[in-house]
């Protein structure tokens, strides 16, 4: 079974994109066109809007937004502006099922932090170089195309911190078109695409850590994203644990080079979450067209049909992926490689004590040759039934978040990605205190 989007779903991500100024149009009031003069805008006090808020800021400075619901989107368009909540689980920023996002950064810099968004009908929030003088864009509204990244450079310098994004539509925290950036200590649960999604960058240099998320069709997806650190993240309990793939419809084919370490990838089978696009169920990690991916202690249990997934996509093989010191336990089976002929997977090389489809597989992943993988049919993997999913309004809300504490100061240029190595494998509760629902 391949793990991956269906075309369908990209072409809602890009209607998302092209329907932003619509959406705002839904607003009572209109997206800021230049930047303010204010170096902090309190929302209420300075402003009675977010989008006011919006319009008065200066480069550098910061949106704090107080207390309450707030029904509205924010589009930050000033370099390197902070917007932070006062408390995290009060400062709600409420889509309401009918706007398409909750607040998206389009400006170098941007930092959002300690605040909670929920109710978008497509993204909780979005980083993206992809826009123009009106907002963010995209090509065609038909259908997606790859973009002319000379035309969209990527967005440079971000940081989503201590961000709540539940019962969003597609996306809860989205990175895309974007580079030299964190995505940590953030929530995402009730995603119809994936909870946390990072998408078309080369040599992103962007830092997925400490972030938790559960009740979504995909706990993590990375498309077309290359130079990814993935560490200390509990992906558990969703209709999928974390993806990686690559396919010809966005830039930057193929994904690549992505260090994973540390992560809890358990249990996946979430019946309180909504469907996945190709009905993937039951799966820890899927790598579908990936090279010289590393996964590095990592604990990956619980997931009934397989804890690790090889595909390809179309022609797009998986080429040199690696996972060592893994603790595999209670998968429906550790290790499968179901890699079509017309692309084999090549080169896996795994570490340690796993069960395997085909049984072949195991002595050719721990041999670590160059030669093709045997490879099975997606039918040789243990059956599970996906259950029906869930509208994602209708997913339970999340316990509360803690608060998070900001990191002031101009965002670096580059972030120094922590040694992957030194995370250790994570206890089966890990970040548990953060699950569960109201």
């Amino acid at each position: 079974m391949r793990v991956r989007r269906r075309m369908a779903s990209l072409a809602l991500v890009v209607a998302a994109v092209l329907t932003v100024s619509a959406g705002c149009a839904a607003t009572s009031e209109p997206e800021a066109e230049s930047a303010g003069t204010l170096d902090l805008v309190q929302v209420p006090g300075d402003a009675d809007t977010l989008a006011q808020a919006s319009g008065l800021v200066a480069p550098g400075g910061v949106i704090e937004i107080g207390e309450g619901v707030w029904a509205e989107q924010l589009l930050v368009s000033t370099p390197d502006v902070t917007v932070r909540g006062v408390d995290r689980n009060e400062t709600i920023i409420d889509g309401e099922g009918l706007r398409p996002y909750g607040v998206v950064g389009i400006a170098d810099g941007v930092r959002i932090e300690n605040l909670t968004v929920t109710g978008a009908t497509f993204y909780g929030v979005l980083v993206t170089g992809l826009h123009d003088e009106a907002g963010p864009a995209a090509h065609g509204a038909g259908a997606y195309e790859p973009f002319d990244p000379e035309a969209f450079p990527p967005l440079q310098r971000f940081a989503i911190e201590g961000v709540t994004a539940h019962n969003n539509g597609l996306y809860g925290i989205y990175a895309f078109n974007a580079q030299h950036g964190v995505i940590r200590e953030s929530y995402a649960s009730g995603s119809a695409d994936s909870g946390f999604y990072v998408g078309q960058c080369e040599t992103c240099n962007i830092l997925v850590e400490r972030n938790v998320a559960e009740r979504n069709a995909v706990g993590f997806e990375n498309a077309n994203a290359s130079g990814l650190t993935v560490v200390g993240n509990r992906f558990s309990d969703n209709r999928v644990g974390m993806t990686f793939l690559s396919n010809y419809v966005e830039a930057f084919s193929p994904q690549r080079d992505n260090e994973v370490a540390g992560n809890l990838v358990s249990d996946n089978v979430s019946t309180d979450s909504p469907s996945q696009a190709d009905g993937g169920f039951g799966i820890g990690i899927g790598v579908s067209g990936g090279v010289d991916d590393l996964f590095v202690n990592n604990r990956v249990t619980g997931n009934p049909r397989a804890g690790v997934l090889i595909s390809n996509t179309e022609d797009l093989a998986t080429i040199g992926l690696s996972v060592q010191q893994t603790d595999f336990a209670e998968n429906g089976v550790d290790i499968a490689n179901v890699s079509a002929d017309r692309a084999p997977a090549t080169g896996t090389c795994v570490s340690g004590s796993f069960s395997a489809l085909p049984e072949a597989l195991q002595d050719a992943a721990l041999a670590c040759s160059d030669t093709p993988d045997p490879a099975a049919s997606s039918a040789d993997l243990p059956h599970v039934e996906a259950p029906p999913g869930v509208s994602f309004l209708q997913v339970a809300a999340p316990t509360d978040q803690p608060q998070f504490s900001s990191n002031a100061g101009m965002l670096p240029a580059e972030i120094e990605m922590p040694d992957a190595s030194t995370y250790p494998v994570p206890a089966t509760d890990f970040l548990a205190d953060r699950t569960g629902t109201r």
